[in-house]
């Protein structure tokens, strides 16, 4: 149903965009606001990787740099029969991360250093787990996809208003202009936020599975929700429409699971892992009663295929 869902919902995006080709150009419109989306999604194919990546000032880590981190993600790639990705590190005290890549053998895991430090170590690997599971899925490629296309019709909407006006050609006009500018690029974020939720969810359930605990993951995400509507992420806030790739919210803004949400509400995904789990009542706490000092501290007991 989630895949099902998301088609309609591409689908509706790439109408949209034609349907704002035809109003400015008519038939011939269409034809050239489709032939705009794949070459803009050909690049992004390419190379969208390596411009989030350097957007956030990611760089990477090895076994030799990171050992703790670059083993906990090639055990979860091991248990997702996934290649290994490449695994970045973001200097940055917001915890949260994302994955990125046009595909599994071409993808890579970034996470920031605040979520290494605030996390105990099954909680990150929940989180990793989940971005793997992303990876998994394609989703990776699919809201790169859904991102430019909604980039296009802002840009293909505002481009309409030099042809409203003009009585020599079939555009909109001035009324149908103003309204297309709003109205275009308002249902463009609409469908790309409906199709970033429905990720959302699926991400959750497969990443609980690859690491085998529901709640590590629930866990984590009560804290990195927390976390995140305190300590600023200053490159997203310069590019909020990057926003839907993390796996909380990055902005400051609080998030809420309606029309103009990039993601489900924090509380929405907990107790859908809580039922995965068989569990009821809140998020459970840290082992170690609520304390941080990071995933590899001594007082953190791992369970499960980490020893």
């Amino acid at each position: 149903m989630n895949y099902f869902r998301t088609a309609i919902l591409l689908a509706g995006l790439t109408g949209l965009f034609m349907g704002v080709g035809y109003l400015i150009g008519g038939a011939n419109g269409a034809i050239i606001a489709l032939a705009v989306a794949a070459a803009t999604n050909i690049f992004a194919y390419w190379n969208s990787d390596r411009m989030v990546l350097s957007m956030y000032g990611a760089h990477e880590v090895d076994a030799g740099t990171a050992p703790d981190l670059h083993r906990l993600v090639a055990e979860l790639a091991g248990r997702a029969g996934l290649p290994m990705p490449r695994v970045f590190l973001m200097d940055n005290p917001q915890p949260n991360a994302f994955a990125t890549g046009r595909n599994p053998e071409n993808a890579a895991v970034a996470v920031t250093t605040g979520l290494v430090q605030s996390l105990r170590r099954e909680e990150l690997a929940g989180v990793i787990a989940h971005e793997l599971a992303h990876v998994k899925h394609h989703d990776t490629l699919l809201m790169t996809i859904t991102a430019t296309i909604a980039g296009a019709i802002s840009m293909l909407a505002q481009f309409g208003m030099f042809f409203g006006g003009n009585r020599n050609n079939n555009g909109p006009g001035i009324i149908g202009s103003l309204a297309m500018m709003i109205l275009a690029p308002l249902g463009a974020m609409l469908v790309q936020m409906a199709i970033s939720r429905t990720r959302e969810y699926a991400a959750d359930e497969t990443g609980a599975r690859i690491c085998g605990q529901p709640m590590w993951l629930a866990s984590a995400l009560a804290k990195i929700d927390n976390a995140a509507h305190q300590v600023p992420n200053m490159a997203a806030e310069r590019a909020p429409a990057t926003a839907h790739m993390f796996i909380i919210n990055p902005l400051s803004g609080r998030g809420m699971d309606n029309l103009f949400a990039t993601h489900p509400s924090t509380e929405n995904r907990i107790a859908a892992l809580q039922r995965l789990a068989g569990s009821s009542g809140p998020a459970p706490a840290a082992p170690d009663g609520g304390r941080s000092g990071g995933p590899w501290g001594g007082q953190s007991r791992p369970r499960g295929p980490w020893g």
